[in-house]
Protein backbone atom coordinates (compact mmCIF):
# COMPACT_ATOMS: atom_id res chain seq x y z
CA UNK A 1 0.00 0.00 0.00
CA UNK A 2 1.46 3.35 -1.05
CA UNK A 3 1.74 6.12 1.55
CA UNK A 4 -0.77 8.96 1.50
CA UNK A 5 0.71 12.17 0.02
CA UNK A 6 1.40 15.12 2.31
CA UNK A 7 1.64 17.71 -0.48
CA UNK A 8 -1.90 19.09 -1.00
CA UNK A 9 -1.29 19.24 -4.76
CA UNK A 10 -0.93 15.46 -4.84
CA UNK A 11 -4.13 14.82 -2.88
CA UNK A 12 -7.45 13.75 -4.29
CA UNK A 13 -10.63 15.74 -3.80
CA UNK A 14 -11.94 13.50 -1.02
CA UNK A 15 -8.71 13.92 0.95
CA UNK A 16 -8.80 17.70 0.56
CA UNK A 17 -12.42 17.90 1.67
CA UNK A 18 -11.71 15.78 4.74
CA UNK A 19 -8.86 18.10 5.73
CA UNK A 20 -10.97 21.21 5.12
CA UNK A 21 -13.71 19.81 7.36
CA UNK A 22 -11.17 19.23 10.17
CA UNK A 23 -9.62 22.65 9.59
CA UNK A 24 -6.30 20.90 9.04
CA UNK A 25 -5.89 22.52 5.63
CA UNK A 26 -7.41 25.57 3.97
CA UNK A 27 -8.57 25.95 0.35
CA UNK A 28 -6.04 28.77 -0.04
CA UNK A 29 -3.19 26.46 1.03
CA UNK A 30 -4.37 23.79 -1.38
CA UNK A 31 -4.64 26.29 -4.23
CA UNK A 32 -1.15 27.65 -3.57
CA UNK A 33 0.32 24.14 -3.69
CA UNK A 34 -1.38 23.52 -7.03
CA UNK A 35 -0.43 26.88 -8.54
CA UNK A 36 3.20 26.32 -7.57
CA UNK A 37 3.16 23.09 -9.60
CA UNK A 38 1.52 24.89 -12.50
CA UNK A 39 4.24 27.54 -12.44
CA UNK A 40 6.94 24.83 -12.30
CA UNK A 41 5.68 22.41 -14.95
CA UNK A 42 3.08 24.04 -17.18
CA UNK A 43 5.62 25.93 -19.32
CA UNK A 44 6.44 22.61 -21.02
CA UNK A 45 3.28 20.62 -20.25
CA UNK A 46 1.07 23.35 -21.82
CA UNK A 47 -2.19 22.22 -20.24
CA UNK A 48 -4.02 25.56 -20.05
CA UNK A 49 -5.84 27.64 -22.60
CA UNK A 50 -6.49 30.27 -19.90
CA UNK A 51 -5.92 30.62 -16.15
CA UNK A 52 -8.54 32.09 -13.85
CA UNK A 53 -7.38 35.37 -12.24
CA UNK A 54 -10.11 35.01 -9.59
CA UNK A 55 -9.01 31.58 -8.36
CA UNK A 56 -7.35 32.95 -5.22
CA UNK A 57 -10.44 35.05 -4.40
CA UNK A 58 -12.66 31.98 -4.88
CA UNK A 59 -10.41 29.95 -2.57
CA UNK A 60 -10.65 32.72 0.03
CA UNK A 61 -14.44 32.74 -0.16
CA UNK A 62 -14.41 28.98 0.28
CA UNK A 63 -12.09 29.22 3.27
CA UNK A 64 -14.48 31.67 4.95
CA UNK A 65 -17.38 29.25 4.43
CA UNK A 66 -15.42 26.33 5.91
CA UNK A 67 -14.38 28.45 8.90
CA UNK A 68 -18.05 29.28 9.47
CA UNK A 69 -18.98 25.59 9.18
CA UNK A 70 -21.15 26.28 6.13
CA UNK A 71 -19.57 24.81 2.98
CA UNK A 72 -21.51 25.68 -0.14
CA UNK A 73 -21.59 22.20 -1.65
CA UNK A 74 -19.77 18.88 -2.08
CA UNK A 75 -16.76 20.38 -3.91
CA UNK A 76 -16.28 23.50 -1.84
CA UNK A 77 -12.68 24.68 -2.17
CA UNK A 78 -11.53 21.88 -4.48
CA UNK A 79 -9.46 23.06 -7.50
CA UNK A 80 -11.02 22.08 -10.84
CA UNK A 81 -10.42 22.73 -14.54
CA UNK A 82 -12.81 22.88 -17.49
CA UNK A 83 -12.02 21.97 -21.09
CA UNK A 84 -12.09 24.86 -23.53
CA UNK A 85 -15.06 23.44 -25.43
CA UNK A 86 -17.38 24.41 -22.56
CA UNK A 87 -18.53 27.95 -21.83
CA UNK A 88 -17.34 29.68 -18.67
CA UNK A 89 -18.93 33.11 -18.25
CA UNK A 90 -16.36 35.86 -18.70
CA UNK A 91 -13.89 33.65 -20.62
CA UNK A 92 -13.76 33.14 -24.38
CA UNK A 93 -14.46 29.62 -25.63
CA UNK A 94 -11.74 29.32 -28.26
CA UNK A 95 -12.09 25.56 -28.92
CA UNK A 96 -8.41 25.37 -29.86
CA UNK A 97 -9.10 27.31 -33.06
CA UNK A 98 -7.78 30.51 -34.60
CA UNK A 99 -11.18 31.01 -36.28
CA UNK A 100 -13.29 30.87 -33.10
CA UNK A 101 -14.94 33.90 -31.48
CA UNK A 102 -12.56 35.60 -28.99
CA UNK A 103 -15.42 37.35 -27.16
CA UNK A 104 -16.12 36.18 -23.57
CA UNK A 105 -19.04 33.78 -23.10
CA UNK A 106 -22.13 35.39 -21.56
CA UNK A 107 -23.23 32.38 -19.49
CA UNK A 108 -21.88 29.18 -18.00
CA UNK A 109 -22.33 25.75 -19.54
CA UNK A 110 -24.51 23.45 -17.39
CA UNK A 111 -21.50 21.52 -16.05
CA UNK A 112 -19.82 24.78 -15.02
CA UNK A 113 -22.97 25.90 -13.22
CA UNK A 114 -22.82 22.63 -11.30
CA UNK A 115 -19.20 23.25 -10.34
CA UNK A 116 -19.94 26.76 -9.12
CA UNK A 117 -23.01 25.62 -7.18
CA UNK A 118 -20.78 23.04 -5.47
CA UNK A 119 -18.20 25.64 -4.43
CA UNK A 120 -15.34 24.39 -6.63
CA UNK A 121 -12.38 26.71 -7.27
CA UNK A 122 -11.89 27.14 -11.03
CA UNK A 123 -8.19 27.01 -11.94
CA UNK A 124 -8.77 27.72 -15.61
CA UNK A 125 -9.68 26.27 -18.99
CA UNK A 126 -7.66 23.40 -20.46
CA UNK A 127 -6.49 22.92 -24.03
CA UNK A 128 -8.32 20.89 -26.64
CA UNK A 129 -7.63 19.77 -30.18
CA UNK A 130 -9.39 22.07 -32.65
CA UNK A 131 -13.14 21.68 -32.04
CA UNK A 132 -12.30 18.32 -30.43
CA UNK A 133 -11.80 16.64 -33.79
CA UNK A 134 -8.78 14.35 -33.19
CA UNK A 135 -6.66 12.37 -30.73
CA UNK A 136 -3.12 13.83 -31.02
CA UNK A 137 -2.84 16.56 -28.35
CA UNK A 138 -2.11 19.65 -30.45
CA UNK A 139 -4.12 22.49 -31.91
CA UNK A 140 -3.49 25.53 -34.14
CA UNK A 141 -4.19 28.03 -31.35
CA UNK A 142 -2.20 26.65 -28.40
CA UNK A 143 0.31 24.24 -29.95
CA UNK A 144 1.31 20.90 -28.43
CA UNK A 145 0.23 19.70 -24.99
CA UNK A 146 2.73 17.18 -23.61
CA UNK A 147 2.38 14.11 -21.44
CA UNK A 148 3.68 14.54 -17.85
CA UNK A 149 4.88 10.93 -17.89
CA UNK A 150 7.14 11.66 -20.86
CA UNK A 151 7.28 15.00 -22.71
CA UNK A 152 8.06 13.27 -25.99
CA UNK A 153 4.67 11.52 -25.83
CA UNK A 154 1.23 12.90 -26.58
CA UNK A 155 -1.47 13.31 -23.97
CA UNK A 156 -4.07 12.11 -26.42
CA UNK A 157 -7.17 14.17 -27.11
CA UNK A 158 -9.28 15.85 -27.60
CA UNK A 159 -9.29 16.58 -23.82
CA UNK A 160 -5.52 16.99 -24.02
CA UNK A 161 -5.13 19.70 -21.39
CA UNK A 162 -7.36 17.89 -18.91
CA UNK A 163 -5.28 14.74 -19.32
CA UNK A 164 -2.05 16.66 -18.80
CA UNK A 165 -3.41 18.69 -15.87
CA UNK A 166 -4.65 15.57 -14.12
CA UNK A 167 -1.40 13.65 -14.52
CA UNK A 168 0.73 16.65 -13.51
CA UNK A 169 -1.40 17.17 -10.38
CA UNK A 170 -2.67 20.58 -11.46
CA UNK A 171 -5.70 19.99 -9.25
CA UNK A 172 -7.62 16.75 -8.61
CA UNK A 173 -10.75 17.32 -10.74
CA UNK A 174 -11.04 17.98 -14.46
CA UNK A 175 -14.02 18.18 -16.82
CA UNK A 176 -13.53 16.92 -20.37
CA UNK A 177 -15.79 16.07 -23.29
CA UNK A 178 -16.01 12.87 -25.30
CA UNK A 179 -17.52 12.33 -28.77
CA UNK A 180 -15.44 9.32 -29.82
CA UNK A 181 -13.06 8.74 -26.93
CA UNK A 182 -11.90 12.27 -26.10
CA UNK A 183 -12.11 11.70 -22.34
CA UNK A 184 -11.11 8.04 -22.23
CA UNK A 185 -8.13 8.17 -24.63
CA UNK A 186 -6.21 10.98 -22.87
CA UNK A 187 -7.14 9.41 -19.54
CA UNK A 188 -5.62 6.12 -20.73
CA UNK A 189 -2.49 7.82 -22.11
CA UNK A 190 -2.00 9.92 -18.95
CA UNK A 191 -2.86 7.35 -16.26
CA UNK A 192 -6.20 8.85 -15.20
CA UNK A 193 -9.74 7.63 -14.70
CA UNK A 194 -11.87 8.91 -17.56
CA UNK A 195 -15.67 8.75 -17.39
CA UNK A 196 -17.93 8.92 -20.43
CA UNK A 197 -21.33 9.03 -18.71
CA UNK A 198 -24.61 7.91 -20.21
CA UNK A 199 -25.69 10.33 -22.92
CA UNK A 200 -27.62 13.18 -21.31
CA UNK A 201 -26.30 12.49 -17.80
CA UNK A 202 -24.30 15.75 -17.92
CA UNK A 203 -26.32 18.39 -19.78
CA UNK A 204 -24.56 20.34 -22.52
CA UNK A 205 -25.35 23.76 -23.93
CA UNK A 206 -24.52 24.94 -26.44
CA UNK A 207 -24.45 21.53 -28.10
CA UNK A 208 -21.04 20.52 -29.43
CA UNK A 209 -20.28 20.00 -33.10
CA UNK A 210 -20.77 16.28 -32.38
CA UNK A 211 -23.99 16.79 -30.44
CA UNK A 212 -25.64 13.43 -31.16
CA UNK A 213 -22.76 11.44 -29.61
CA UNK A 214 -20.88 13.89 -27.37
CA UNK A 215 -20.91 14.02 -23.57
CA UNK A 216 -19.08 15.89 -20.82
CA UNK A 217 -17.58 13.97 -17.94
CA UNK A 218 -14.91 13.61 -15.23
CA UNK A 219 -11.17 13.05 -15.59
CA UNK A 220 -9.50 12.40 -12.23
CA UNK A 221 -6.71 10.43 -10.59
CA UNK A 222 -9.16 8.18 -8.74
CA UNK A 223 -12.49 6.47 -9.29
CA UNK A 224 -14.14 7.85 -6.15
CA UNK A 225 -13.19 11.40 -7.12
CA UNK A 226 -14.69 10.81 -10.56
CA UNK A 227 -17.94 9.68 -8.96
CA UNK A 228 -17.91 12.73 -6.68
CA UNK A 229 -17.41 15.06 -9.65
CA UNK A 230 -20.17 13.41 -11.70
CA UNK A 231 -22.62 14.14 -8.89
CA UNK A 232 -21.82 17.85 -9.12
CA UNK A 233 -21.96 18.26 -12.91
CA UNK A 234 -24.65 15.69 -13.70
CA UNK A 235 -27.70 17.77 -12.80
CA UNK A 236 -30.54 18.47 -15.24
CA UNK A 237 -30.57 21.79 -17.07
CA UNK A 238 -33.55 23.08 -19.04
CA UNK A 239 -31.28 24.39 -21.80
CA UNK A 240 -30.43 20.86 -22.92
CA UNK A 241 -33.59 19.24 -24.32
CA UNK A 242 -31.90 15.81 -24.38
CA UNK A 243 -30.62 15.67 -20.79
CA UNK A 244 -31.76 12.93 -18.45
CA UNK A 245 -34.15 13.68 -15.55
CA UNK A 246 -32.43 15.20 -12.57
CA UNK A 247 -30.66 12.61 -10.42
CA UNK A 248 -29.31 14.04 -7.13
CA UNK A 249 -27.55 10.84 -6.08
CA UNK A 250 -24.02 10.62 -4.79
CA UNK A 251 -22.39 8.27 -7.30
CA UNK A 252 -20.04 7.06 -4.59
CA UNK A 253 -22.95 5.25 -2.93
CA UNK A 254 -22.40 1.53 -3.51
CA UNK A 255 -19.09 2.10 -5.27
CA UNK A 256 -17.29 -0.31 -2.90
CA UNK A 257 -19.85 -3.09 -3.40
CA UNK A 258 -17.67 -4.87 -5.93
CA UNK A 259 -18.63 -7.13 -8.82
CA UNK A 260 -19.38 -10.44 -7.12
CA UNK A 261 -21.77 -12.54 -9.26
CA UNK A 262 -21.83 -9.93 -12.02
CA UNK A 263 -21.67 -11.30 -15.55
CA UNK A 264 -18.95 -9.53 -17.54
CA UNK A 265 -18.29 -9.99 -21.26
CA UNK A 266 -14.74 -9.74 -22.50
CA UNK A 267 -15.32 -8.20 -25.95
CA UNK A 268 -12.66 -8.29 -28.66
CA UNK A 269 -14.74 -7.06 -31.63
CA UNK A 270 -16.85 -3.91 -31.79
CA UNK A 271 -17.98 -4.61 -35.34
CA UNK A 272 -14.47 -4.99 -36.78
CA UNK A 273 -11.04 -6.36 -35.85
CA UNK A 274 -9.49 -3.55 -33.84
CA UNK A 275 -5.71 -3.45 -33.28
CA UNK A 276 -4.17 -4.09 -29.86
CA UNK A 277 -0.48 -4.46 -29.04
CA UNK A 278 1.02 -7.01 -26.63
CA UNK A 279 1.20 -4.58 -23.70
CA UNK A 280 -2.47 -3.71 -24.17
CA UNK A 281 -3.34 -7.38 -24.25
CA UNK A 282 -1.41 -7.89 -21.00
CA UNK A 283 -3.32 -5.03 -19.34
CA UNK A 284 -6.60 -6.55 -20.46
CA UNK A 285 -5.66 -9.90 -18.96
CA UNK A 286 -4.66 -8.27 -15.67
CA UNK A 287 -8.03 -6.54 -15.42
CA UNK A 288 -9.86 -9.75 -16.32
CA UNK A 289 -7.98 -11.59 -13.57
CA UNK A 290 -8.76 -8.90 -10.98
CA UNK A 291 -12.45 -8.94 -11.82
CA UNK A 292 -12.57 -12.73 -11.59
CA UNK A 293 -10.76 -12.63 -8.26
CA UNK A 294 -13.43 -10.21 -7.06
CA UNK A 295 -16.12 -12.77 -7.85
CA UNK A 296 -17.30 -11.75 -11.32
CA UNK A 297 -18.15 -14.32 -13.97
CA UNK A 298 -16.13 -13.27 -17.03
CA UNK A 299 -16.48 -14.89 -20.43
CA UNK A 300 -15.53 -13.91 -23.93
CA UNK A 301 -18.53 -12.89 -26.04
CA UNK A 302 -19.33 -10.97 -29.23
CA UNK A 303 -22.22 -8.45 -29.37
CA UNK A 304 -22.37 -8.96 -33.18
CA UNK A 305 -22.32 -5.27 -34.06
CA UNK A 306 -22.35 -3.78 -37.55
CA UNK A 307 -19.05 -2.28 -38.66
CA UNK A 308 -18.95 0.74 -36.33
CA UNK A 309 -16.20 2.36 -38.41
CA UNK A 310 -18.62 3.09 -41.23
CA UNK A 311 -21.22 4.53 -38.86
CA UNK A 312 -18.86 6.75 -36.88
CA UNK A 313 -17.08 8.03 -39.98
CA UNK A 314 -20.42 9.44 -41.19
CA UNK A 315 -21.13 11.16 -37.86
CA UNK A 316 -17.56 12.50 -37.68
CA UNK A 317 -17.48 13.62 -41.30
CA UNK A 318 -20.85 15.35 -41.24
CA UNK A 319 -19.97 17.32 -38.09
CA UNK A 320 -16.64 18.49 -39.49
CA UNK A 321 -18.15 19.31 -42.89
CA UNK A 322 -20.66 21.56 -41.12
CA UNK A 323 -17.81 23.26 -39.22
CA UNK A 324 -15.93 23.95 -42.43
CA UNK A 325 -19.05 25.13 -44.25
CA UNK A 326 -19.91 27.61 -41.48
CA UNK A 327 -16.36 29.02 -41.35
CA UNK A 328 -15.94 32.10 -43.57
CA UNK A 329 -14.20 31.01 -46.76
CA UNK A 330 -11.36 33.48 -46.34
CA UNK A 331 -10.49 31.96 -42.93
CA UNK A 332 -10.69 28.26 -43.75
CA UNK A 333 -6.95 28.06 -44.41
CA UNK A 334 -6.46 28.73 -40.68
CA UNK A 335 -8.21 25.46 -39.77
CA UNK A 336 -6.23 22.32 -38.94
CA UNK A 337 -5.53 20.76 -42.39
CA UNK A 338 -6.48 17.31 -41.10
CA UNK A 339 -9.90 18.60 -40.04
CA UNK A 340 -10.48 19.99 -43.53
CA UNK A 341 -9.28 16.71 -45.06
CA UNK A 342 -11.76 14.62 -43.04
CA UNK A 343 -14.59 17.07 -43.82
CA UNK A 344 -13.86 16.75 -47.53
CA UNK A 345 -13.40 12.97 -47.50
CA UNK A 346 -16.13 11.88 -45.10
CA UNK A 347 -18.60 14.76 -45.12
CA UNK A 348 -19.97 14.61 -48.63
CA UNK A 349 -23.27 12.75 -48.33
CA UNK A 350 -26.90 13.18 -49.18
CA UNK A 351 -29.61 13.60 -46.58
CA UNK A 352 -30.72 10.03 -47.35
CA UNK A 353 -27.21 8.71 -46.70
CA UNK A 354 -26.93 10.64 -43.45
CA UNK A 355 -30.29 9.38 -42.19
CA UNK A 356 -29.20 5.88 -43.15
CA UNK A 357 -26.10 6.29 -40.98
CA UNK A 358 -28.29 7.50 -38.10
CA UNK A 359 -30.51 4.44 -38.49
CA UNK A 360 -27.44 2.20 -38.37
CA UNK A 361 -26.23 4.04 -35.25
CA UNK A 362 -29.54 3.16 -33.61
CA UNK A 363 -29.05 -0.46 -34.69
CA UNK A 364 -25.64 -0.53 -32.98
CA UNK A 365 -27.26 0.79 -29.79
CA UNK A 366 -30.10 -1.73 -30.04
CA UNK A 367 -27.72 -4.69 -30.34
CA UNK A 368 -25.67 -3.52 -27.37
CA UNK A 369 -28.85 -3.07 -25.32
CA UNK A 370 -29.86 -6.66 -26.08
CA UNK A 371 -26.32 -7.81 -25.25
CA UNK A 372 -26.68 -6.23 -21.80
CA UNK A 373 -29.70 -8.40 -21.11
CA UNK A 374 -27.11 -11.18 -20.75
CA UNK A 375 -24.17 -9.20 -19.34
CA UNK A 376 -23.97 -6.57 -16.63
CA UNK A 377 -20.72 -5.14 -17.97
CA UNK A 378 -18.44 -5.20 -20.97
CA UNK A 379 -14.64 -5.24 -20.64
CA UNK A 380 -12.49 -4.11 -23.59
CA UNK A 381 -9.15 -2.55 -24.36
CA UNK A 382 -9.16 1.24 -24.32
CA UNK A 383 -6.40 2.24 -26.75
CA UNK A 384 -4.47 0.14 -29.28
CA UNK A 385 -1.08 1.35 -27.96
CA UNK A 386 0.41 3.52 -25.26
CA UNK A 387 0.75 7.26 -25.93
CA UNK A 388 2.59 7.85 -29.21
CA UNK A 389 4.98 10.69 -30.15
CA UNK A 390 3.72 14.21 -29.43
CA UNK A 391 5.55 15.89 -32.30
CA UNK A 392 4.55 13.56 -35.14
CA UNK A 393 2.33 15.25 -37.73
CA UNK A 394 -1.18 13.92 -38.27
CA UNK A 395 -1.07 11.88 -41.47
CA UNK A 396 -4.13 10.26 -43.07
CA UNK A 397 -6.50 10.87 -40.13
CA UNK A 398 -9.27 8.69 -41.58
CA UNK A 399 -6.93 5.70 -41.27
CA UNK A 400 -5.38 6.83 -37.99
CA UNK A 401 -8.82 7.03 -36.37
CA UNK A 402 -9.17 3.23 -36.47
CA UNK A 403 -5.50 2.24 -36.40
CA UNK A 404 -4.09 4.57 -33.72
CA UNK A 405 -6.83 6.59 -32.01
CA UNK A 406 -10.32 5.39 -31.26
CA UNK A 407 -10.98 1.80 -32.41
CA UNK A 408 -12.01 0.77 -28.87
CA UNK A 409 -13.86 3.86 -27.73
CA UNK A 410 -16.05 5.32 -30.51
CA UNK A 411 -18.63 2.50 -30.49
CA UNK A 412 -19.81 3.49 -27.00
CA UNK A 413 -20.48 7.01 -28.22
CA UNK A 414 -22.69 5.59 -30.94
CA UNK A 415 -24.59 3.49 -28.38
CA UNK A 416 -24.67 6.35 -25.82
CA UNK A 417 -23.94 3.97 -22.94
CA UNK A 418 -21.55 4.75 -20.05
CA UNK A 419 -17.92 3.69 -20.29
CA UNK A 420 -14.92 4.28 -18.02
CA UNK A 421 -11.21 4.13 -18.79
CA UNK A 422 -9.20 2.98 -15.77
CA UNK A 423 -5.41 2.47 -15.45
CA UNK A 424 -4.24 -1.14 -15.34
CA UNK A 425 -0.49 -0.73 -14.96
CA UNK A 426 2.62 0.60 -16.70
CA UNK A 427 4.24 -0.86 -19.80
CA UNK A 428 7.91 -1.77 -20.20
CA UNK A 429 8.73 1.86 -21.05
CA UNK A 430 6.97 3.21 -17.96
CA UNK A 431 3.91 4.54 -19.79
CA UNK A 432 0.32 4.05 -18.56
CA UNK A 433 -1.93 1.36 -20.01
CA UNK A 434 -5.65 1.19 -19.39
CA UNK A 435 -8.75 -0.90 -19.93
CA UNK A 436 -12.36 0.11 -20.46
CA UNK A 437 -15.54 -1.04 -18.76
CA UNK A 438 -19.00 -0.25 -20.13
CA UNK A 439 -22.54 -0.84 -18.88
CA UNK A 440 -26.06 -0.55 -20.25
CA UNK A 441 -27.35 2.94 -20.78
CA UNK A 442 -28.20 4.52 -17.44
CA UNK A 443 -26.14 2.07 -15.35
CA UNK A 444 -23.18 4.36 -14.71
CA UNK A 445 -23.11 2.94 -11.16
CA UNK A 446 -22.02 -0.49 -12.40
CA UNK A 447 -19.12 1.05 -14.34
CA UNK A 448 -17.94 2.79 -11.20
CA UNK A 449 -18.06 -0.43 -9.18
CA UNK A 450 -15.99 -2.38 -11.71
CA UNK A 451 -13.53 0.47 -12.22
CA UNK A 452 -13.04 0.69 -8.46
CA UNK A 453 -12.21 -3.04 -8.28
CA UNK A 454 -9.58 -2.61 -11.01
CA UNK A 455 -8.19 0.54 -9.41
CA UNK A 456 -7.72 -1.07 -6.01
CA UNK A 457 -5.93 -4.05 -7.55
CA UNK A 458 -3.72 -1.95 -9.85
CA UNK A 459 -2.52 0.47 -7.09
CA UNK A 460 -1.44 2.82 -9.89
CA UNK A 461 1.35 5.38 -9.16
CA UNK A 462 1.41 9.13 -9.80
CA UNK A 463 3.38 10.59 -12.69
CA UNK A 464 6.62 12.39 -11.89
CA UNK A 465 6.74 15.49 -14.12
CA UNK A 466 9.90 16.60 -12.28
CA UNK A 467 11.74 13.56 -13.62
CA UNK A 468 10.25 14.16 -17.07
CA UNK A 469 11.38 17.79 -16.90
CA UNK A 470 14.97 16.73 -16.13
CA UNK A 471 14.92 14.42 -19.15
CA UNK A 472 13.59 17.27 -21.31
CA UNK A 473 16.40 19.60 -20.18
CA UNK A 474 19.04 16.92 -20.70
CA UNK A 475 17.80 16.33 -24.24
CA UNK A 476 17.90 20.07 -24.96
CA UNK A 477 21.51 20.30 -23.74
CA UNK A 478 22.84 17.25 -25.45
Amino acid sequence: MSELPTDPALMGAEALLSLYARRALSPIEALKAVTERIARYNPWVNAFAALNPRALAQAGESEARWMAGRPLGPLDGVPVTVKDLLNVAGFPTRRGSRVSDPAPAAEDAPAVLGLKASGAVLLGKTTTTEYGWKTPGDCPLHGITRNPWNPRRTTGGSSSGAGAAGAACFGPLHVGTDAGGSIRIPAAFCGLVGVKPSYGRVPQWPQSAFGSVSVAGPMTRGVRDAALLLGAIGRADIRDPYCLPDDPRDWRDGIEDGVRRMRIALVRRLGFDAPLDAEGEAALHRALHWLQEAGAVVEEADPDLPDTRAVFARVWGAALARLVATTPEERREQLDPGLVEVARREGGMSAVEFLGAEALRAEVAHRMARFHLRYDLVLTACTPTAAFAADDPTVNPATALWRDWAPWTAAFNLTRQPAISVPAGLDAEGMPRAVQVAAAQGRDDLCFRAARVIERAANFPLADPGLAQKALRAAAQG
